[in-house]
């Protein structure tokens, strides 16, 4: 049984900043990362109690679908817990899940953040130079191919399919260099993404922000393509650091 000592934490100072409203396009991934930055600095403590949902919901900035979204995503992986009855509520678990934090992607907080800026230079001039050409037909049914197949693929084939559509942005943008590039760099994403769970809102979301992507593509729209991708990217970024730093 669980009595008074499991209410939940009151919040101050730097607590405050950290559950301050998620402004940009990726609530989901943003709410998973900012979860997961109060659990590591210690915000709410090993079996502590997380502020009631409509309390975090709000103070995030979030919907409460969203937020339950995020909390059920962190249950599964092993960092919360839910109790019910009078006590209940969502709670840390006493220890993290085994090979969480940085040593799970084997790099350290500013290997990451080399990765990921590199990445993002990368692929959104990747997308911005696909938009700025006067495509093929090849060219826009290759695009169209990888999207179909990357689109509401199931959890063992989705990064493999979801690596062929963002190579493909690089091919059709004409410089081999380029693609070479984009190649090198995702089999180094592909390394960190394999340290973390593969989430059913996150590949949801990203199957949206693909389409948007290869649209603005598609219909020539440079400044469309590198502004979707870019948040697509950030999606993804704010997920590898809320698990791997």
């Amino acid at each position: 049984m669980h009595g008074p000592v499991d209410r939940e934490p009151a919040l101050h100072g730097a607590d405050e900043a950290l559950f301050r409203p998620i402004r940009g396009g990726n609530a989901f991934e943003e709410t998973v990362e900012r979860l997961l930055s109060t659990l590591r600095l210690g915000v709410v403590a090993p079996g502590g109690r997380l502020p009631p949902g409509r309390e975090l919901a709000a103070r995030l900035g979030v919907s409460r679908a969203t937020l339950r979204e995020a909390l059920a995503t962190l249950q599964t992986a092993g960092y919360l817990e839910s109790r019910r009855g009078r006590y209940g509520g969502t709670f840390v678990v006493a220890a993290p899940p085994p090979g969480s934090g940085p040593a799970a992607g084997g790099r350290s907080a500013a290997d990451l953040d080399d990765v990921l800026a590199f990445r993002s230079v990368l692929e959104c001039g990747a997308a911005e130079a696909a938009a700025a050409r006067s495509l093929t037909r090849a060219d826009r049914e290759h695009l169209a191919t990888r999207l179909a197949e990357c689109t509401g693929a199931g959890p063992a084939d989705y990064r493999r399919l979801d690596s062929r559509l963002h190579l493909a942005i690089a091919e059709v943008a004409g410089s081999p260099s380029l693609t070479t590039a984009v190649v090198d760099i995702r089999s180094r994403v592909n390394e960190l993404l394999d340290a973390i769970p593969l989430l059913a809102p996150n590949i949801e979301h990203s199957d949206r922000q693909h389409a948007a992507i290869v649209g603005a593509i598609l219909a020539g729209d440079p400044a469309g393509a590198r502004t979707t991708m870019a948040e697509h990217l950030a999606g993804t970024a704010a997920l590898l650091r809320g698990f791997l730093t």
